[in-house]
């Protein structure tokens, strides 16, 4: 295996992980791992990066992790997976980057009720930046730092490690 490809898998695991820590701040129940899906319309098989379960227990959401390291996201790339979520019969869908979406891809997320997330790209299960719904969520292990922000709106909310507490 490539270094590249170890790069995505652990990316994509990751990112499921860290779904599913918050899948309650999306609606969803749990988040599961990769899997495939039986189009409704197309009959085609399709792999899903990873499933979320809506939180009524009835429906879920497509999600799709593309580390893409270099670009945002575009708007064909978006559209290809709107149609997916369309064909499998999702009721939505998440998807996951370390740069965002373009601005087409932006409309065509809106329009087909897809959640933008943001994980930097060499992000693990303990150290990480997730950016979603406007909140964005830290992850960090160092032994000491210091943290400085200044919230533009919202609240600033401080969570103390288990050394602090000791």
């Amino acid at each position: 295996m490539t270094d590249s490809a170890t790069s995505w898998q652990t990316y994509e695991q990751v990112a499921t992980y860290l779904l599913n820590r918050v899948a309650d701040s999306l609606g969803l129940q749990f988040v599961e791992g990769k899997q495939a899906v039986v189009g409704l319309e197309s009959g085609t098989s399709w792999e899903m990066d990873a499933k979320g379960i809506c939180s009524d227990g009835v429906g879920f959401v497509l999600i799709e992790i593309k580390r893409y390291a270099t670009r945002k996201i575009n708007q064909r790339d978006l559209g290809a997976v709107a149609y997916q979520i369309r064909d499998v019969g999702a009721s939505g869908g998440i998807v996951v980057t370390p740069l965002g979406l373009q601005e087409g891809a932006k409309k065509v997320a809106a329009a087909a009720q897809i959640v933008s997330v943001q994980l930097n790209e060499n992000s693990t299960t303990t150290q990480y930046v997730l950016r979603f719904l406007n909140r964005v969520m830290l992850g960090l292990e160092p032994e000491a730092m210091t943290i400085s922000a200044r919230p533009l709106g919202g609240t600033l909310t401080t969570v103390k490690t288990k050394h602090e507490i000791e």
